[in-house]
């Protein structure tokens, strides 16, 4: 098992890494929408949080040499269903026709108010 701190992804809000690299799979945190050179949300609305988490998430995958194609999973959390079709585009786009397995959640609170968080698995070439 290998631990990774991904370095132009967002710092750890808490005691955890950007993701941990074991057998062939890589293992990425759930990311926020929040801009590693600010430490601070990117935008205070779905699109650009959502643009924002993609980025941070393709951050993670390239500290190991990953595109979106090795992702095999994603969990997406929703602060609110009604962001779903506008997170759901911008999904789309960023994977490029390549479908990963998903669940899609709403939940109570996210981190710093945040809208959506997307957590993945990707498979090591």
């Amino acid at each position: 098992m290998k631990i990774i701190h991904a370095e132009n992804a967002p710092k750890a809000l808490g005691p955890y890494c950007s993701a941990i690299k074991t057998g062939n799979l890589l293992f990425c945190s759930g990311q926020t929408g929040i801009d590693p050179r600010t430490n601070a949300l990117a935008s205070d609305d779905i699109e650009g949080q959502t643009a924002q988490v993609l980025a941070n998430l393709k951050s993670v995958l390239s500290s190991q040499g990953l595109t979106p194609h090795h992702v095999v999973k994603c969990n997406v959390y929703l602060s609110d269903m009604k962001y779903f079709s506008v997170m759901n585009k911008i999904y789309g786009d960023f994977f490029e026709g390549h479908t990963p397995a998903r669940t899609t959640v709403a939940v109570a609170g996210l981190p710093l108010d945040a809208l959506v968080e997307i957590e993945c698995i990707a498979e090591l070439s």
